[in-house]
């Protein structure tokens, strides 16, 4: 039952990031993807750093520095990049391939086996999210594809070395560091490359407030704890959550209609995540059961 919950908590953070879509199209003033990442990250974090009043030591510094860069800096960059570039069904295709990548990449740097059920979960998911989103009109660019690529292995990268990194460091202080230091990597392209935000009605604070309080200190310190508790590869399958979230948000609240394919790649979704989660070692399923 412990397990259980800390895959429901997890599970959270990725169904709020479902939300970003419609917040950001409905709420949010068009065509300043990088400036509304840093007011995303940025506040957030130094509102955190001000409560909890604990700064980074030593080689933590650096460590908060990469891991803040593609957490959120990178990630995000390469975000907007796919988004503006690719259809959004293929960017969401390929953002759902880090779950696949973690796999590699927790062989490498955590020196954990790769297991056939993770795999299976991976691959059943990603079809699932292609189903989910993709339409006959999908089309590919290639730096849109670099761009989702480089997104989907900069998430999977933080995954993997915020397990490694975190050691003892209280969980809202390691969140802290990491949204304050994407925020402040994130601020000069948004100042060089963005016109100045235009003045912001209550519904986009609103919508910011959302994204910034909920959309990233909370679910980002869910998903931080989740990586610590959890099999890396049960926590990226999680992440299959955010588009069928964000699809099934679009038909209860936009009247977007599901096709029979949507239909499947819901049950397909929905099993790449129980394979994902049923892929933890046995050891560590009993010690997140005591």
């Amino acid at each position: 039952m412990p397990r259980m919950f800390d895959l429901i908590l997890t599970g959270l953070a990725p169904m709020v990031w479902g939300t970003t879509y419609i917040v950001t199209t409905e709420m949010l003033p068009a065509g300043y993807p990088l400036t509304l990442a840093v007011l995303r990250a940025l506040p957030a974090g130094l509102l955190l750093l001000v409560a909890l009043r604990r700064l980074p030591a030593g080689r933590q510094w650096g460590e908060a520095a990469v891991l803040g860069a593609v957490n959120f800096a990178i990630f995000w960059a390469c975000l907007f990049v796919a988004a503006y570039r690719l259809p959004g069904g293929v960017a969401a295709t390929m953002g759902s391939l880090q779950a696949l990548i973690v796999i590699g990449l927790a062989r490498v740097v955590l020196d954990q086996p790769v297991r056939r059920l993770a795999v299976m979960g991976g691959i059943t998911g990603v079809l699932g999210v292609a189903c989910l989103v993709l339409g006959p009109a999908a089309g590919l660019d290639p730096l849109g594809v670099a761009a989702g690529l480089g997104g989907a292995v900069s998430m999977a990268t933080g995954t993997v070395l915020s397990r490694k990194w975190r050691r003892d460091t209280p969980l809202l202080t390691f969140t802290a560091w990491q949204l304050a230091a994407g925020g402040m990597l994130l601020l000069p392209f948004a100042l060089l490359l963005e016109p100045a935000l235009p003045p912001l009605d209550r519904e986009a604070i609103a919508g910011l407030l959302w994204l910034g309080l909920i959309g990233a200190a909370l679910t980002y310190g869910l998903w931080f704890r989740g990586v610590q508790r959890l099999d890396p590869a049960a926590v990226s399958t999680l992440g299959f959550l955010s588009p069928l979230t964000a699809v099934l948000i679009g038909w209860l609240l936009l009247g977007q209609s599901l096709s029979p394919v949507q239909m499947a790649g819901v049950a397909l979704v929905l099993g790449g995540v129980w394979a994902g989660g049923r892929s933890a070692p046995a050891p560590l399923r009993a010690r997140l059961s005591d």
